[in-house]
Formats: C-alpha cells, structure tokens, sequence
C-alpha cells in the first residue's frame, strides 16, 4: 500500500510525495585524519525516501527527497581526552 504525503518546495509550492520503502546497499564511512591525531567517521544514513508525484528534472526522471542523518564516530589520542573521567 503507498503512503502519502504533502510537501512544501522552498519556492513555497506545495505538492504531493510518494513514500517508498528501500534497502540499504551498504553504508560507507568517510574518514578523516585532523591535524591533532583525532580520526573522525561520518557516514550518511537515509531515513526515508520520497519520490514527488508529478514533478520531473532536466532528463524526464521523477524527482526524489531523501531524508537522511549523519552518524559521526571521533576517536581521539589520549593526550586530548579529559582527565579524570
């Protein structure tokens, strides 16, 4: 059974959506080494995927919102953690 929902552009116009259900292909971390040692992993995990009923881009395919959130893992040197915890 589709769910839907409505929606509201930036541009203020408001429309319809599609709730799709989906899967996951794998969730890759971004890792990055800061100049203090610390490695921080961010990866962007989907919440839910939209597709906008009606509503094309530049190439003819239907136009899709994904909600997502960023999950962050920061291991840091023991030099820079506090002391005492």
């Amino acid at each position: 059974m589709e769910r839907k929902k409505k929606l509201k552009l930036p541009n203020g116009q408001e429309v319809d959506a599609t709730v799709l259900s989906f899967q996951g292909g794998g969730e890759h971390w971004n890792e990055y080494l800061v100049d203090d040692g610390t490695v921080i992993r961010v990866k962007l995990v989907a919440t839910e995927v939209l597709r906008l009923d009606g509503q094309y881009d530049a190439q003819d395919n239907p136009i899709y919102l994904l909600q997502s959130t960023n999950v962050m893992a920061v291991s840091s040197p023991d030099k820079l953690k506090r002391k005492g915890s």
